[in-house]
C-alpha cells in the first residue's frame, strides 16, 4: 500500500524511526575528518573524539591507546545502539533488524573456519569475531571437517541453517572452498533479505531494493574480480552471482566470461549507475574501485534518509556507522604508523 504508510507508520514505528534519525545527526561530519586527518597520536584522536558521539566509551581508555582499541569501543557503540533498538521493535521491523546481522554471522563463521584451518587459538579467533554476528554454538564450529559437519553440529540450529542448503558438500574445508562457502551464503542471505523486503512493501521495498540490488552487483564484481586467474569455472563463478540487481541476467552472463578488469570495466560502463564508478579509477588498475564503490554506497545510504516511515533507514544507519568505524581504523592505522600522508587514501566522507 504505497503511500498510505504514513497512516500506521508511527504506531510501532515511530519512536525508533526518531531515535534512529537522532543517532543518524551523530555521525562525524566533513570537519570532523579534517581535525582527526591532522592528529599526531592516537592519544589526540581520543581527545577529539570525547567531543563525540564516541566520547562516553573511550575516556576510561589508559594511554597508550592502540587501534584495536580504538575500534573496538567505536563498534561497542553501534551494538549497544542495535540492541536497544532491538529490544524495543515489533514485527515485522524486529525481523527486518534480525537480518541486517545475518552478514556479520556469515562473516564470523568463516572467519572461525578459516582460523581454524590455519591451526590459530581459538579463543584468539572469538575476540576478533563481530559482536553483532555471534551466536551460541560459535565456538564450536572448530570440530568442523567438512561442510556437512559445519551444517550437521553447529549451523543447523542457527539463522543461517536456510542459507546452507546450496553448499553442502562432503568436500574437506580448505580456502578455495571456504570463500566459495561464504559468497553462496552470502547470495542466499541477499536473496532471502531481498525477498522479505519485497513483501514489506511500500518505501521499503523501493527503497531496500536498490540498497540491496547494489549490494548484490558490488559482490558480483568482486567475485568477478577475485577469481580472475583462480580455477574457478564459468559456471561455478556464474553460480556465485545473486539471481537480482541491476547486472541481471544479461550483466551476470558477460561478467561470467570475464578474464581481466578491463573487460569486467566494459561490462560495467554499459551500466548508467556504474559508469561514475568507473570512471574514478584508471584502466587495468582495480585498488581505488573499493573505496569508488563505498562512495556511491553512502550517497545511496544517506538519500535513504530523505524520504519518511519506511525501515530502510535502520539499514541504512548501520552501514553508515559501519563505514564511519572502518574510516576511523584507517586514520588511526595512519596515524600509529607514521603514514599521514596516506590518510585519504581509504577514507570515505559521509556528510
Amino acid at each position: 500500500m504505497y503511500g498510505f504508510e504514513a497512516l500506521t507508520f508511527n504506531i510501532h514505528g515511530g519512536y525508533l524511526e526518531a531515535i534512529v534519525r537522532g543517532h543518524r545527526s551523530g555521525l562525524l561530519t566533513a570537519s570532523d575528518y579534517n581535525n582527526l586527518c591532522q592528529c599526531e597520536t592516537l592519544d589526540d584522536i581520543k581527545m577529539h573524539l570525547s567531543a563525540t558521539e564516541y566520547g562516553p566509551y573511550l575516556q576510561n581508555e589508559p594511554s597508550p591507546l592502540h587501534t584495536t582499541t580504538v575500534v573496538e569501543k567505536c563498534t561497542l557503540k553501534l551494538v549497544d545502539e542495535y540492541k536497544h533498538m532491538l529490544c524495543q521493535a515489533t514485527e515485522p521491523l524486529s525481523t527486518f533488524l534480525e537480518y541486517i546481522t545475518y552478514g556479520y554471522m556469515i562473516d564470523n563463521v568463516v572467519l572461525i573456519v578459516t582460523g581454524t584451518l590455519h591451526e590459530r587459538d581459538v579463543q584468539e579467533l572469538l575476540e576478533k569475531c563481530h559482536p553483532l554476528g555471534m551466536f551460541d554454538s560459535i565456538a564450536t564450529l572448530a570440530v568442523a571437517q567438512n561442510m556437512r559437519e559445519l551444517y550437521r553440529l553447529v549451523l543447523v540450529d542457527t539463522p543461517l541453517a536456510p542459507y546452507f542448503s546450496e553448499c553442502i558438500t562432503s568436500e574437506d574445508l580448505d580456502d578455495m572452498n571456504i570463500e566459495i562457502m561464504r559468497n553462496t551464503l552470502y547470495k542466499a542471505y541477499l536473496e532471502d533479505f531481498y525477498n522479505f523486503c519485497q513483501k514489506l512493501g511500500g518505501a521499503t521495498s523501493e527503497i531496500m531494493s536498490d540498497l540491496l540490488a547494489f549490494e548484490a552487483d558490488r559482490r558480483a564484481v568482486n567475485i568477478t574480480i577475485n577469481s580472475i586467474g583462480t580455477e574457478l569455472t564459468r559456471d561455478d563463478r556464474r553460480k556465485l552471482y545473486s539471481n537480482f540487481g541491476l547486472l541481471y541476467p544479461y550483466g551476470h552472463e558477460e561478467l561470467a566470461i570475464s578474464e581481466d578488469i578491463d573487460q569486467v570495466r566494459a561490462v560495467m560502463e554499459k551500466y548508467p549507475p556504474y559508469q561514475s564508478i568507473f570512471a574514478k579509477i584508471s584502466y587495468g588498475e582495480s585498488q581505488m574501485l573499493d573505496k569508488a564503490f563505498y562512495e556511491e554506497e553512502v550517497k545511496r545510504l544517506c538519500l535513504a534518509f530523505e524520504q519518511q516511515f519506511h525501515y530502510a533507514v535502520f539499514f541504512a544507519y548501520m552501514r553508515l556507522r559501519e563505514q564511519e568505524i572502518r574510516n576511523l581504523m584507517w586514520i588511526s592505522e595512519c596515524v600509529a604508523q607514521n603514514q599521514k600522508s596516506r590518510i585519504h587514501d581509504s577514507v570515505v566522507f559521509i556528510f
